[in-house]
């Protein structure tokens, strides 16, 4: 029996983190699992109290705050699952959801990552994601398959590839991570593991999506539904990714002509349109544009190799 770490990040949200761990506790019945949650500097650390109120759980604080990536990284060392399972802070576990992930990597060792079925917490029945369309590098556009419909089995027996799986739960085999290495510290937060993703395919692995295994997700608790920070970084790494993962110089061209004279004069109309909620929004999006200036050379950061 394959031995699965289940690793996630808390950040200022101690109260979700311990109610992923209840859902854990109460659904899952694969027994070959360890648990580990890293604190990604949290005003207050919970560790202490935490240690004895869940004695089977690991935890690891850093005292800075790394990113999504680099608290998952931190998490990786630690690990000693043949397969790691990363799992935001802010879902939910259903029956079966583990042991639906691990049957499919045991039977298909050509998988390297695959991301369960998604359906929003607050509308248990509303999909999230059930797969993504593969990705239009000019534009940085892709789509997410099923979002916003009703759950009723419509994609369950549609295992199988998928453009990219998806960051709030995604089971990583351990030897995919040996070749492709760990995700890239330099993206902080968001695109981190699409642009994984797209490392391990190069690495020689598939990814795919298992409809059949379940879990709900709660989606932008730390970071917040509308936040400056979060603009900030889905801006400056969509154009890192590119600069990362286009299959050519023509590719990169093209997508920052599209970025520049039609994404960003678009963008900075909807913030005039939405009023103070938005105030300082523009200067975010020309700071994560100049951001990928003064960084022209530090884009290959993968942090280090697991073995």
């Amino acid at each position: 029996m394959k031995l699965v770490s289940i690793i996630t990040v808390n950040y200022n949200q101690s109260y979700i983190t311990e109610q992923l761990l209840a859902s854990i506790a109460a659904n899952n019945s694969y027994p070959a699992i360890e648990i580990i949650v890293v604190d990604n500097a949290s005003k207050d650390n919970p560790v202490p109290a935490w240690i004895p109120q869940y004695p089977d759980v690991t935890f690891i604080r850093s005292e800075v705050n790394l990113g999504f990536a680099g608290g998952n990284n931190l998490g990786i060392k630690q690990a000693k699952g043949d397969y790691l399972f990363f799992v935001n802070n802010d879902t939910e576990f259903t029956p079966g959801l583990v042991e639906t992930l691990v049957k499919l990597l045991d039977e298909q060792p050509q998988i390297g990552m695959v991301s369960p079925k998604i359906r929003y917490f607050d509308e248990p029945t509303m999909l999230q994601y059930a797969g993504y369309t593969q990705m239009n590098y000019y534009f940085m556009r892709n789509s997410t398959i099923g979002q916003f419909e009703e759950d009723k089995g419509q994609y369950d027996q549609t295992t199988g590839p998928t453009g990219y799986i998806h960051g709030a739960a995604m089971m990583v085999r351990r030897e995919a991570i040996e070749k492709a290495g760990v995700m890239a510290e330099n993206f902080f937060l968001y695109y981190e593991e699409m642009d994984w993703n797209d490392h391990i395919k190069r690495a020689g692995y598939q990814i795919w999506v298992e409809p059949r295994a379940l879990i709900y997700h709660k989606e932008s608790v730390s970071v917040g539904r509308v936040s400056g920070l979060k603009e900030y970084f889905m801006n400056r790494n969509r154009i890192l990714f590119i600069r990362r993962n286009a299959p050519s110089a023509l590719t990169v061209i093209i997508f920052y002509i599209y970025f520049i004279l039609l994404v960003t004069p678009r963008n900075i109309i909807n913030y005039m349109r939405k009023g103070n909620e938005y105030k300082g929004f523009t200067s975010l999006l020309l700071k994560a544009i100049w951001w990928n200036f003064t960084h022209s050379k530090n884009i290959t950061n993968l942090g280090y190799k697991l073995n």
